[in-house]
């Protein structure tokens, strides 16, 4: 049997310091979420990204907790997904997110990887970031520090 083809999913959880995403202080990030998610959409070796109709995954609240955004993608390799968060314009939104977010004191992403015919869930992507939060990196779940190679 051949070896099957795996991707890279990610998810990553940001606790914004306004009440919702429509506090004022939100304003700057949000007028930037459909022009870096479309240069992610654009990026070499992006695959998929949870969004609703409205375009974002900011309505998706599985954390419970209405400050609390999701980002949840999918990308060819690890080093395609790195390449867009460092090497775009994604780095000045990143540089700046103190400016619109917590720092949570534990990892706030998390990668790992899933066969190319199956797409990760929500549920699956929480257990993920809990598991590295609770253990570190391991091929199960892992960070940009700590990259593993597919297991198939």
């Amino acid at each position: 049997m051949g070896k099957e083809k795996q991707y890279v999913a990610q998810l990553n959880i940001s606790r914004m310091i306004g009440v919702n995403i429509e506090d004022p202080i939100m304003k700057d990030f949000v007028a930037q979420l459909d022009e870096i998610n479309l240069l992610g959409e654009q990026s070499k070796g992006f695959i998929w990204r949870l969004k609703s109709e409205g375009g974002n995954a900011t309505s998706y609240n599985p954390y419970n907790d209405d400050r609390i955004i999701v980002n949840f993608t999918v990308w060819e390799t690890p080093e395609h997904l790195k390449d867009f968060v460092y090497n775009t314009a994604h780095r000045l939104v990143m540089k700046d997110r103190k400016k619109w977010f917590e720092n949570l004191g534990q990892p706030s992403y998390v990668l790992w990887y899933v066969d190319a015919d199956k797409m990760p869930t929500i549920d699956e992507a929480e257990e993920r970031l809990a598991h590295l939060q609770k253990n570190g990196s391991s091929s199960y779940a892992f960070d940009f520090k700590n990259i593993f190679t597919p297991t198939k």
